[in-house]
């Protein structure tokens, strides 16, 4: 199915210890570029998280917010620092002497400053996190997917309508072909009678000159090539399992490089405004082509 590469999703997932709350966001990119923004003591669950969005985006830039909180209760300790309390100690002693103030002997004075006492927050780790943790956000991806194949199926439609559009434009072009040669034969006749002023006019070298003339406009094969390139374009469409922007993105460059060739072969201007108007709906595909995964 054809997905578009912008989307979003969101997941939450709780148990007794954790609870997670993951949302993903995702915007055109050439490549796959991840940003997980997270709690540091999340870091030794990355790897899993990146290796989970891998398997549901392959291109685009996806931003994963993971909000998480540990709800166990955790074990709560006073560390003192012996060194730093003595050298307090004796350096108010010193200021005592100096300044010829009362001894600081009050211990919730010395404990008061920064460094001497601290509170320590004691943990296990973080067992079972991991399964909150890719819940939540496997919920947010499978979102994400689903709002990126509802606007794929929209692109698909405005894709086949545009393919239509230049596939009947392509027709008119073929057409003109042999009105090309004709026109340029009559041309060629008034010509050579206005140059011959009534003269007898070789008839073998208009043939002749008709039939070169008719070989350098010739632009069948670019015809031919464009009714493939319309042809694979709809079929890629129509059996997208994989990624598939890429496949697109080069289609596009090849018909607007056969366009722009039958045009320059025609030499024709009703050719060349049915080229303009072709360029232009190329144009769209493939703007909306830099939308597809």
């Amino acid at each position: 199915m054809l997905k578009s590469m912008t989307g979003f999703g969101a997941g939450l997932a709780e148990t007794e210890d954790y609870r997670a709350a993951i949302e993903v966001k995702a915007v055109n990119q050439r490549y796959l570029d991840l940003d997980i923004r997270a709690p540091h003591v999340l870091d030794p669950f990355l790897e899993a998280m990146k290796n989970k969005v891998k398997a549901y985006a392959s291109r685009g830039k996806l931003t994963i917010s993971v909000q998480f909180l540990d709800k166990r209760e955790h074990v709560r300790e006073i560390r003192l620092d012996k060194p730093l309390a003595i050298a307090y100690h004796k350096a108010l002693n010193e200021i005592s002497d100096l300044l010829h103030l009362p001894r600081p002997d009050d211990v919730q004075t010395i404990s008061a400053y920064p460094g001497v006492l601290t509170v320590m927050e004691t943990q296990e780790g973080f067992d079972g996190a991991d399964e909150v943790l890719l819940s939540a956000l496997d919920q947010a991806l499978r979102q994400f997917t689903e709002m990126r194949e509802k606007e794929g199926e929209n692109l698909k439609a405005d894709f086949l309508k545009r393919i239509d559009l230049l596939s009947k434009q392509v027709e008119e072009v073929a057409a003109l072909g042999p009105e090309i040669v004709r026109q340029y034969r009559e041309r060629l006749e008034t010509t050579v009678k206005e140059v011959l002023a009534g003269a007898e006019i070789d008839e073998t070298r208009i043939v002749q000159e008709t039939a070169i003339y008719s070989d350098r406009v010739n632009f069948t094969e670019e015809i031919v090539r464009l009714r493939s390139h319309f042809e694979q374009f709809r079929a890629i469409l129509e059996n997208a399992e994989a990624p598939v922007g890429r496949k697109l993105d080069f289609l596009i460059q090849e018909m607007n490089r056969e366009v722009n060739t039958t045009a320059s072969k025609a030499n024709n201007v009703c050719a060349a405004q049915i080229a303009v108007e072709m360029k232009s709906e190329i144009e769209k595909l493939r703007e909306q082509v830099q939308n597809i995964e």
